[in-house]
């Protein structure tokens, strides 16, 4: 008898699809009403750093160089009081082989599919991590599909999601692309049911603990090259999962606390599930538009728990402006000689104003860089922009609006970061982990507290706000 593929009983049997293709019974780590162990998801599925590092190592994954940007650096210190202006450095994940840090996440992902016999893997992404899990699948002979949001209504693509399709097709994976909207995820089921292949999913322990080793690296390569450790690191922050897997590499190899300021690109106004809206950004990552619901409501993800948990590590979170990332990714070729990808010169630009208000003998790391060419160019992007009737011209970065208009900063001075009020997001969390509740149990208010990195106090009085008891 054939199954009922109806939206409807698709999304009923998703937890029994997701159980069969990633090999995780979700429901041993469910503890109160509203909580689950997460450390023991994680020490259960993942994998120790040492591991994690032999396991890359041997497939193109990893030990990618500090560069410190001297000319970066001096800009900034021009802008800056004397005595000011940290020293820039940023972590080249361009080269690992797939050409961006999701390298490190696909690895894992891609190794636990083959020890465990499956034929192939597929995942649901429009960006670097197909390539990513495309490439590692190559290496270990499996089969691979990446499932992709790629265009609006009119059949009009995004050039950088197009151009990693391009990079998909190349590793050797079939991609299938979508309109923006609910059929990628019912799409995506229908094919883990269908085909019995691994969910490669980005929220797994796998995929997150992929990541620990670059917060490692970060770390041991800081130390190497100035004898110091980092004062900070700024991590482009989308889903979650890049910022959670290096916070917890760096609390894996120092204990000295480590600021983790996460930085997006403020995309405020557009949706991202709008077919208006899909074609009205220039960013497909690294912006609020993911930022914002991923941190307020980790679990929307494609597996019943996700293993990326941003609020329980970030410390500060900022936002800037597409036309200041697209002049930064500008001033790094000109004056340091490297061309790579809009996505890790978020967290660039944000530096550059970051390391302008620290000590000039300090250390701010960019967390991360990625591959450029064709669509993902900045200047396809913003010759794509003009076409769908943006706004493009000099001026202050402050009067940018998303979806209108990109102003690329008349002088770098004007380069500033926004800061993001965290109790806010942190508030939002909450709500939405309390919806339908009246009265919690005891694990659940220590599930909170970890989760928005928030005392017992704090939490019991936005419960207190929300109608929501407790037993004690």
């Amino acid at each position: 008898m054939d199954k009922d593929n109806s939206y409807q009983s698709l999304m009923d049997r998703k937890n029994a699809i997701m159980k069969t293709s990633v090999g995780i019974d979700y429901s041993l780590y469910e503890t109160g009403k509203i909580s689950f162990d997460y450390e023991a998801l994680m020490n259960e599925n993942g994998y120790p750093i040492p591991v994690i590092k032999s396991i890359q190592i041997t497939h193109g994954v990893g030990n990618t160089p500090l560069k410190e940007m001297r000319n970066l650096t001096a800009l900034a210190r021009k802008y800056s009081t004397p005595g000011f202006g940290a020293r820039i450095f940023i972590k080249d994940e361009a080269l690992n082989d797939s050409g961006s840090f999701k390298a490190r996440r696909a690895s894992i992902s891609v190794y636990q599919a083959k020890k465990m016999g499956y034929k192939g893997v597929i995942t649901a992404t429009s960006g670097n991590y197909g390539a990513a899990v495309a490439s590692q699948a190559a290496k270990y002979g499996l089969k691979c599909i990446v499932v992709q949001e790629c265009y609006d209504s009119q059949k009009i693509g995004q050039p950088e999601i197009i151009e990693k399709a391009r990079a998909c097709e190349a590793y050797g994976a079939e991609v299938i692309q979508l309109s923006v909207g609910p059929e990628l995820f019912y799409t995506f089921l229908i094919l883990l049911e269908e085909t019995g292949y691994f969910n490669a999913s980005l929220y797994t322990p796998f995929g997150i603990s992929g990541i620990e080793t670059l917060g490692s690296e970060l770390i041991e390569d800081c130390l190497k090259l100035t004898n110091r450790l980092p004062s900070a690191i700024v991590v482009t922050n989308a889903g979650g999962g890049n910022l959670t897997g290096t916070a917890r590499g760096i609390r894996k190899t120092t204990t000295k606390k480590i600021p983790i300021i996460g930085a997006s690109v403020n995309l405020k106004g557009l949706h991202m599930a709008s077919d208006h809206d899909f074609n009205k950004k220039s960013f497909t990552t690294g912006h609020t538009g993911f930022g914002m619901p991923y941190m307020t409501n980790p679990d929307r993800s494609d597996v019943p728990r996700s293993a990326a948990r941003p609020l329980r590590y970030i410390d500060r979170y900022v936002t800037v402006n597409q036309g200041e990332v697209f002049f930064m990714t500008e001033a790094l070729v000109a004056l340091e000689g490297i061309e790579r990808g809009p996505a890790g010169n978020i967290s660039l630009a944000a530096a550059f104003s970051l390391a302008q208000t620290m000590n000039e003998n300090e250390v701010i790391i960019v967390q991360e860089t990625e591959y450029t060419g064709a669509g993902k160019h900045h200047q396809a992007q913003l010759s794509f922009a003009r076409a769908n009737g943006i706004e493009i011209r000099f001026g202050n970065p402050r009067e940018e609006i998303p979806g209108r208009s990109i102003i690329l900063p008349s002088d770098p001075g004007l380069i500033k970061v926004m800061d993001v009020d965290l109790d806010v997001i942190r508030k939002s969390l909450i709500r939405n982990a309390v919806k339908d509740q009246t009265k919690l149990d005891p694990i659940d208010l220590e599930f909170l507290v970890l989760e928005t990195n928030r005392d017992l106090p704090w939490v019991k009085a936005e419960l207190k706000n929300l109608g929501v008891g407790w037993e004690e």
